[in-house]
């Protein structure tokens, strides 16, 4: 079995290890065999959370509020998976998978019935998460999911902050389009700053807040150092439209990649949920999976 207490679960293989948190099926570390960890530590000074789980919305609502039949209902940037409690609904050495499901607190803010499963598993030196949405409501519900995991940055083994990159699998030609600090998106770039592939990481990137990549053609993103040499992680996100950078300015000791299915309402958009850039709607009985996988590369 997995190692459980009440809180986190501790899973494991041959090259890696990883523990997880009932509390928003959070991803709390991720550490190679040889002890380097790789995940950022949630230091309340910069950012308090790991790698929170988004849903049923990624980003932010235009004043966190929407309707439903008439009815006013609100939700919270990226919504509330992230602190909601999940069982564990099945558990092995190196596999397991949390779970939550619509109940009083969540119909209140969300008026569709659910099933979440989160599924964790690690293999050699990847770890595998998959977010599976079930409809078991009698009609049909609108979608959105996202991972947020935040990485050590400077990345252990992989050199200094300043020659760290995200290097893309493709070319991507378009630039990239701007979420401001209420969360909403606002404009699109005029510049883009991929250039072979490579987007550098300086201090100031992040002042005008976070990026998104919407629909890049790439499937799957490094992150190391510029030449490729020491530790790197490759993030692949097949079957999630889209990619959001972030990190807090000034100096962030942290880096998130995000694969998102959806995204935060343009700051022009105030409609319903099943019209929302990026939602998807889910018929009565169907499930969609949402997968992301991280390998550490050691070159």
């Amino acid at each position: 079995m997995a190692n459980i207490d009440s809180d986190l679960v501790s899973i494991a293989s041959a090259g890696l290890a990883a523990e997880i948190s009932a509390n928003g099926a959070e991803l709390m570390r991720i550490r190679t065999a040889d002890g380097r960890d790789l995940l950022w530590h949630g230091d309340s000074k910069w950012w308090a959370s790991r790698a929170p789980i988004l849903f049923p919305i990624v980003g932010a609502l235009k004043d966190e509020r929407y309707e439903v039949d008439g009815r006013v209902y609100s939700l919270p940037r990226h919504g509330f998976a992230r602190r909601s409690r999940f069982a564990v609904a099945s558990a092995s050495p190196n596999a397991v998978t949390f779970r939550l499901e619509a109940n009083e607190a969540t119909l209140a803010a969300y008026p569709y019935r659910f099933r979440l499963d989160i599924d964790f598993s690690v293999a050699g030196t990847t770890l595998t998460t998959t977010g599976r949405v079930e409809n078991i409501d009698d009609k049909p519900i609108p979608v959105a999911f996202g991972y947020h995991p935040a990485f050590l940055w400077p990345l252990p083994g992989a050199g200094a902050r300043a020659e760290q990159v995200v290097e893309f699998e493709a070319d991507e030609p378009s630039p990239c389009h701007r979420i401001d600090k209420a969360g909403l998106v606002i404009y699109e770039e005029t510049v883009n700053r991929i250039v072979d592939r490579r987007l550098a990481l300086p201090d100031d990137l992040f002042d005008g807040d976070a990026l998104l990549y919407l629909s890049p053609k790439s499937r799957s993103v490094r992150f190391g150092a510029t030449n490729g040499k020491g530790t790197s992680l490759k993030l692949d996100f097949h079957g999630m439209p889209h990619l959001g950078i972030w990190a807090k300015p000034g100096g962030s000791p942290f880096l998130c990649i995000e694969p998102w299915q959806g995204y935060a309402s343009p700051i022009d958009f105030a409609g319903p949920l099943d019209e929302k850039p990026g939602s998807i709607t889910l018929a009565p009985g169907a499930e969609a999976a949402f997968t992301m996988a991280v390998s550490v590369v050691d070159a």
